[in-house]
């Protein structure tokens, strides 16, 4: 780099909802910190988004099922648990802030098995644990009160749940970050990157970028952005393409909230569910199939390298493995209508397979460390001049303000900039 000062002092890789928070985040920040013209005081920072599709929240944000998540499934005190409690508050804050349509409308987690009795007592004490304060435990006939098609032996009511657009959250975003003078260039895939004495240079395929320092949120690509600016990410990102089907016809009137089956402790999914979105369109699923492509929302979907890089892993060997009869009930639910048909019907026994209509997919950024394991908790790591967000599954979208403001303090302290 030459003498001149980097025209931004941090560059943010991805323009998903983790990204742009952070970046709000930071010019929050900035907006703060800024100096006089006499040169008193701080200044503000210069803040540059850099993103490689043509428009924002292109793939896990543009693609999710829009709940704003309570915080009930998540380990008491991990990094996961307490942001999205914190986040959970500011999604709500923000969408009424800036006239975002959202409805904190509830959700049902139904035990429809004796043996998934116990899993509940355990998602009520933990979700105690977390701070959820209108936890109510239902027997079957008060379930009917809540959702009248639904049936089981015991049920959560989660009255914090609740759903939003995120595609609409996170134009908002972007469209604050230019507001307090940040920048948010589209079609600007990274490609290579240097460092120099006082900085670094990205080069993407919108131009080259100079900076101080940088944090990338690269979601589906962000072992590969990690290792590219030389951080061994020590995981490696696997995608699962989860489909989603809507009711429609008849069984269209079945759901009123959300509702969600008791999930299995072994997978980190939580089962195929009912979200009634903010259109009043209810999507069942997703089901959760180990994609070829980290771009793959379409079952033909295939990439050589994605590909390659899966089958070439003993991680994903040893993943396969250990979930494979897990693994084959989400392939047949994604074939055959008839087998998601049942699997809904053991808690809303009225849905008609006639009655549920393709309805898209997404794919979520899973990493998977060396020995096979899922990791669960958000995994972020810091390097020289920089900072990747190497895991950010659900609940990112709900936390994605509390994560923007954790990544900013840390950078902050990271970079020198306070």
């Amino acid at each position: 780099m030459s003498d001149d000062v980097p025209p931004f002092d941090i560059a943010l890789i991805g323009a998903g909802i983790v990204g742009l928070a952070t970046a709000m985040a930071l010019t929050e920040r900035a907006a703060a910190d800024g100096r006089d013209a006499d040169g008193r005081g701080r200044a503000p920072l210069r803040v540059v988004v850099l993103e490689a599709e043509d428009h924002v929240a292109a793939h896990q944000t543009g693609h999710n099922s829009g709940v704003i998540h309570s915080g009930l499934y998540y380990a008491p005190g991990s990094l996961k648990a307490t942001l999205c409690t914190e986040g959970r508050e500011a999604m709500f804050a923000f969408c009424a802030a800036y006239d975002i349509p959202h409805e904190r409308c509830g959700k049902l987690v139904v035990a429809t098995r004796a043996d998934e009795l116990a899993r509940l007592d355990d998602l009520e004490a933990r979700g105690r644990a977390n701070g959820l304060v209108g936890l109510r435990r239902l027997g079957p006939h008060e379930i009917a009160d809540v959702e009248p098609h639904a049936v089981g032996l015991a049920a959560l009511w989660v009255p914090e749940t609740g759903i939003v657009d995120y595609r609409l959250v996170t134009k908002a975003m972007a469209r604050i970050i230019v507001e307090r003078g940040g920048e948010v260039r589209l079609g600007a895939r990274l490609t290579g990157m240097r460092r120099e004495a006082d900085g670094i240079v990205l080069a993407t395929t919108g131009g080259a970028v100079r900076a101080r320092a940088l944090v990338a949120c690269a979601g589906l690509h962000a072992d590969r952005i990690a290792a590219l600016c030389g951080v061994p990410p020590g995981v490696q990102i696997v995608p699962f393409r989860g489909e989603y089907h809507r009711l429609v016809g008849p069984s269209a009137d079945l759901v009123r909230h959300l509702i969600y089956p008791v999930p299995d402790p072994r997978f980190p999914f939580l089962g195929v569910h009912f979200t009634r979105g903010i259109d009043g369109t209810v999507h069942v699923g997703p089901n959760a199939i180990l994609a070829l492509a980290r771009h793959g929302y379409t079952r033909g979907a295939f990439d050589v390298l994605d590909a390659a890089a899966i089958a070439g892993s003993p991680a994903v060997w040893r993943l396969s493995a250990r979930y494979w009869r897990l693994g084959m009930g989400e392939i047949v639910r994604s074939w055959s209508r008839p087998a998601l048909a049942r699997a809904l019907r053991a808690i809303v026994p009225a849905v008609r397979t006639a009655d549920l209509a393709p309805a898209g997919a997404g794919v979520r950024a899973q990493a998977l460390d060396p020995s096979g394991a899922l990791v669960d908790d958000f995994r972020i790591v810091e390097g020289e001049r920089m900072i990747h967000v190497l895991n950010a599954p659900s609940p990112a979208a709900t936390a994605s303000i509390s994560i923007g403001r954790h990544i900013a303090e840390r950078a902050t302290a990271h970079f020198g900039l306070a």
